[in-house]
């Protein structure tokens, strides 16, 4: 394993539990929310410092981490988008969404393109049943969204990124 002062983000881990000088278990969900916020996701060294930080074996922690589905073992791509599948998005077809998705960017949902350009995952509900099927990109409401436009809408963030 790396020293983890040489790993990225071990700053952020680092000052992150100083926060919680005698944490215990009790305070592990808190530890994994902030140091997510603070590093953009759960890194495999992250596991471990929080681990030796509370005094729990490391698979202790992963285990707790990935029984909840708040969090994430990789960076989001640059660009991020986040599917709603509650019932209005679904009776109005965001399953075909989520497979042009998948077809497109040739990854499943919660894993980031190996160039880091995109991630998507999917959502219970995002609060648009007006406006199903819906999904954000970066934050942005799209509305009423037809799976045939996945690709150009995809090739529209894309061109937003690069600047063309």
């Amino acid at each position: 394993m790396e020293n983890i002062a040489q790993v990225p983000g071990s700053a952020e881990i680092q000052t992150v539990l100083s926060r919680y000088p005698d944490a215990g278990e009790d305070q592990l969900i808190a530890l994994l929310q902030d140091v997510q916020e603070s590093c953009g996701y759960i890194s495999r060294d992250a596991i471990v410092s929080i681990g030796r930080h509370v005094d729990l074996p490391a698979i202790k922690v992963y285990g707790v981490a990935t029984f909840y589905n708040q969090f994430r073992f990789q960076p989001l791509g640059r660009i991020h988008i986040q599917l709603c599948r509650g019932t209005a998005c679904h009776v109005k077809g965001s399953r075909t969404i989520l497979e042009r998705l998948e077809k497109h960017l040739g990854v499943p949902a919660g894993v980031t393109t190996a160039d880091g350009l995109f991630s998507y995952e999917v959502l219970a509900c995002i609060g648009a049943c007006g406006l199903a099927p819906a999904l954000t990109i970066n934050g942005d409401l799209r509305a009423k969204v037809n799976p045939d436009s996945i690709g150009d809408l995809l090739n529209e963030y894309r061109a937003k990124l690069e600047g063309i």
